[in-house]
């Protein structure tokens, strides 16, 4: 555990060391006055785009070798 406690105190360390502070983050209260383009939310069902697949046997693979073969000479 002792690597463990070096590397997050390394990291810490260094940390304190940045030249500059990170940019102040100010919230606007005023939102009417916000550029933004916001959706309106819809609902949407989470199995909407489902389609029921049913297991098949595998097709042989020398023709699906062949159907993706590039055209023309292999060399």
């Amino acid at each position: 555990m002792k690597p463990l406690f070096l590397v997050a105190a390394l990291s810490l360390l260094a940390s304190g060391c940045a030249a500059t502070l990170p940019p102040d983050v100010i919230a606007s209260g005023n939102r009417a006055a916000s550029q933004a383009d916001v959706r309106p939310l819809r609902y949407t069902s989470p199995v909407s785009g489902y389609t029921h697949r049913a297991p098949v046997d595998p097709k042989p693979w020398r023709n699906q070798n062949d159907a993706q073969a590039p055209e023309g000479d292999a060399s």
